[in-house]
């Protein structure tokens, strides 16, 4: 696809790196910053809500102290999503708002938030019941012709969502949740959705939330031992292994690997070539669905 040479694979996650898990100091933000570049991952994946609307501005502070980092990454954020929260009072209940006036005035702050005149790809979080397309595609071809988002798209979508959508504005992404333990998009129509229109999968969660540490999940047993079994195979771990999985797809299927160790996502980036012939694929697919197909 055209549009898989804007973002490379894997994507850095953030969601964690502050408030809502590592507690990052600037110093610990720069130091994954360089080492991700170091090991080629270039892209970061940020949500305006992230840390209680804290994340993105610290994730900035780290920016401030090398300006040519900037030219060197591609920053992906999200907005549509009213938390409740000390940082905004107004909110009153948590809800969606996807009006022309909230995503321009989200995508300005998150420009201030990290010392950047753009970002490189700008999201509608989830999917708002009160959606009007004609409201969201003035606001991002606002956004576009001041050069402010050089690309837009969706997070967690459903097809009929994104076709609806897609009569006002490009949609060049959907961040999904898609892994071992979510395979619905293989069959729902979302991954077909996307290769028909050209919009770029990212998937969040891919490798199943720690599916492989858990042997509480009803599916642990026969996906750690079909998993075992191929890594053994392929001469890989068991996270390159589920991040070769969904490389398979003919989708072009992005990697959102929300870590703060750089040996993650150093290991994802190896498994981002790899693809597993079409029975290994179908072996982890039964594994995980615990049926043969028809």
């Amino acid at each position: 696809m055209e549009n898989n040479l804007i973002l490379n694979s894997p994507v850095a996650g953030c969601m964690r790196w502050g408030k809502w898990g590592a507690n990052f100091t600037t110093y610990d933000y720069r130091q994954m910053i360089d080492q991700c570049l170091s090991i080629g991952v270039n892209s970061f994946d940020h949500a305006d809500i992230y840390g209680d609307y804290t994340t993105e501005e610290e994730f900035g502070e780290a920016l401030k102290e090398d300006k040519t980092i900037r030219s060197q990454i591609k920053l992906i954020t999200k907005c549509g999503i009213q938390m409740v929260t000390d940082n905004r009072p107004e909110h009153s209940i948590k809800s969606y708002n996807t009006s022309k006036k909230h995503i321009i005035r989200s995508a300005e702050q998150s420009l201030k938030n990290f010392g950047t005149d753009y970002l490189d790809v700008l999201l509608i979080h989830r999917p708002d019941p009160l959606l009007d397309p004609a409201e969201v595609a003035e606001a991002i071809q606002s956004l576009q012709i001041q050069g402010k988002v050089r690309s837009f798209g969706v997070s967690n979508f459903l097809p009929h969502q994104v076709n609806m959508l897609r009569k006002w504005v490009q949609i060049d992404y959907n961040q999904i949740e898609v892994s071992i333990i979510r395979t619905s998009p293989f069959t729902n129509g979302i991954l077909d959705n996307c290769m028909e229109n050209d919009i770029v999968p990212m998937a969040w969660a891919p490798l199943g939330g720690g599916l492989l540490t858990d042997d509480l999940h009803p599916h642990f047993r026969s996906i750690s031992h079909a998993a075992h079994l191929l890594s053994e195979k392929y001469a890989m771990g068991l996270n390159e292994m589920l991040i070769a999985w969904l490389n398979t797809h003919p989708a072009g299927i992005l990697p959102v690997i929300g870590t703060t160790k750089a040996e993650r996502l150093d290991q994802a980036k190896k498994a981002a070539s790899i693809k597993l012939t079409r029975e290994d694929w179908f072996f982890l697919m039964k594994a995980a669905t615990g049926e043969d197909v028809a």
